[in-house]
């Protein structure tokens, strides 16, 4: 058994302790909004913040999150940074095929919580790492600004 706190709710799981959380997310809780994309956390789409801090969820292990706090995409709503992304996703339209935007958003919103009026270069930097097949880079700077401008 390992306990975990997703989105402020200590969870108990009886996964294998070397189970990466992504599979912990989506097999056992229903919580399918953390996709799978690489598996060698190169491409972005399992992002999860672990204590405010963006992660990839499927390389890093429910051992390693035990007594820490897991935020992900489902929760984002209720959070003021997190609503400021998403509505700035919906308003710029940045989704186009939507696979990588839960975590597009959940780095984002890390961003805007450490910093809440990056840079451009600034803004690559946190969202490195996060690939988008479709090609809405520049509309995911535009929304992070926007984002940012809705909160300063």
């Amino acid at each position: 058994m390992v306990t975990l706190n997703v989105n402020g709710r200590d969870v108990a799981l009886d996964v294998d302790p070397s189970t990466p959380i992504l599979w912990a997310l989506r097999d056992t809780l229903g919580m399918t909004g953390t996709k799978f994309g690489c598996g060698m956390a190169q491409c972005g789409a399992c992002t999860v913040h672990m204590n405010g801090q963006p992660i990839r969820s499927c390389v890093t292990p429910v051992s390693a999150a035990a007594g820490q706090k897991i935020t992900t995409i489902e929760s984002l709503s209720s959070d003021r940074v997190g609503r400021a992304v998403q509505d700035a996703w919906v308003k710029h339209d940045v989704a186009q095929c939507g696979y990588c935007q839960s975590g597009q958003v959940m780095s984002a919103t890390a961003l805007l919580k450490s910093n809440r009026r990056p840079t451009d270069a600034q803004i690559d930097a946190a969202m490195a790492g996060n690939i988008c097949r479709c090609g809405t880079y520049a509309r995911i700077r535009a929304a992070i600004k926007d984002a940012a401008g809705r909160l300063a």
